[in-house]
């Protein structure tokens, strides 16, 4: 998958969670990622955040920490 278009998916599945408080939208998605994304997209994802996670949105960043 391309970067692109893991930061666009992970962004909405940030969206989605972002009305909820604070706490529970992070583990929201984190537990989406988990529960949804196979183990090698986590992999690209971890791999985006590594060199700097460009267009991410703040709450999957402070998830992606708990996966």
């Amino acid at each position: 998958m391309t970067p692109d278009r893991l930061v666009h998916m992970a962004n909405q599945i940030a969206a989605f969670f972002r009305p909820s408080p604070h706490d529970e939208a992070v583990a929201g998605v984190a537990g989406h990622l988990r529960q949804f994304w196979e183990p090698r997209m986590r992999h690209q994802l971890r791999a985006h955040i590594a060199e700097g996670g460009a267009g991410l949105d703040p709450l999957v960043l402070e998830a992606a920490k708990t996966l």
